[in-house]
């Protein structure tokens, strides 16, 4: 099992990530480019709360989000062709004094089969750069929609 932590920061407010964070319309793979369009259902919701898989590449994950809290995030992985047990993100999102937003980001990979504990001791090691790419990608590209 891999625990990946990262932090970025953004001129977005908590708000502005998390509406970032949650829109599951058209669109989302320019946010999250491991979420294409193509293969993203969104199969219940509520305040606070969905249940939606999402991937890309072969890759697929089925997340119960939870906003409740809406600085802290917690994505858990229900269902998935690679990742089981404690899988899941927690993004913390903490307003600054300078009107930034420091965004804590803890990605859990614990692979249920060969391919994913493979995959998830590669993302643990030399893979996290690509992973901390991909955030800030996500991270300039929820400041653009602004």
């Amino acid at each position: 099992m891999s625990t990946i932590h990262f932090t970025e920061t953004t001129t977005a407010t908590p708000e502005q990530f998390l509406a970032g964070l949650i829109d599951f319309g058209p669109g989302r793979a320019e946010l999250f480019s491991a979420s294409a369009d193509d293969q993203l259902t969104v199969h219940a919701s509520g305040p606070g709360w969905a249940d939606v898989t999402e991937g890309s590449g072969g890759i697929w994950e089925r997340l119960h989000y939870d906003w409740s809290d809406p600085r802290r995030i917690v994505m858990t992985t229900t269902d998935s062709n690679l990742w089981g047990g404690e899988s899941g993100h927690t993004y913390t999102l903490t307003p600054q004094p300078d009107g930034t937003t420091r965004l804590d980001a803890v990605v859990i990979r614990d692979g249920k089969n060969l391919k994913g504990k493979i995959a998830g001791l590669l993302l643990g090691s030399i893979a996290k750069g690509a992973l901390a790419k991909a955030l800030h990608r996500t991270v300039k590209a929820i400041e653009a929609r602004r």
